[in-house]
């Protein structure tokens, strides 16, 4: 192979040669087109390098670690995962193949920047910050939290008694309005 040229346009280039060779001798070929013939001829005998046939190979594991993974693994965990089967490879081959073959996984969740409103009803605070309380059932706390799932936010309200510490009831839904809470 010359030092001039990519692999592939090499390639192309002992292809182009052995479509032409009945029409024009080789080593003719070869010189106009700047490759050595004996390049050629190593072509000939092996036209697929043992490179080529490993990443064949490696790209069968990959696309079978990725399809496990249900389209979610990018190339770290790919690696990792042919790595703990016992292949040896560089982090940076497996990224190679997956782009050059357009394996791409599902992009992760990107938050949507929130504008904060202003509140319709502020209760007032009746706890004044003081959380001892003497007897069950006199004072009831709330809090809303949001959870990630793969099919979006979940938001998860929640009621507690102060005194013993218990939750006295829950509800989750798909949207943070004021049905949560009531619910």
């Amino acid at each position: 192979m010359s030092a001039k040229f990519s692999a592939g346009r090499t390639r192309r280039v002992y292809e182009f040669i052995k479509a032409h060779s009945r029409l024009y001798e080789v080593r003719q070929l070869c010189r106009v087109l700047e490759v050595t013939h004996s390049g050629y001829y190593a072509w000939l005998k092996e036209p697929q390098s043992r490179r080529d046939i490993e990443n064949s190979r490696l790209l069968k594991l990959i696309r079978a670690s990725f399809h496990a993974s249900n389209g979610i693994y990018g190339s770290p965990r790919v690696f990792l995962d042919l790595r703990e089967a016992g292949e040896t490879c560089s982090k940076h081959r497996v990224a190679r193949l997956m782009r050059v073959n357009k394996i791409r996984p599902v992009r992760g969740y990107s938050r949507k920047p929130r504008f904060g409103a202003k509140p319709s009803e502020i209760a007032p605070n009746v706890l004044q910050r003081q959380f001892d309380v003497g007897r069950p059932n006199k004072a009831w706390v709330t809090d809303i939290t949001y959870i990630r799932t793969w099919e979006g936010w979940l938001y998860l309200a929640v009621v507690m008694d102060l005194y013993s510490r218990k939750i006295v009831g829950w509800s989750v839904s798909p949207n943070i309005r004021k049905e949560l809470v009531w619910s």
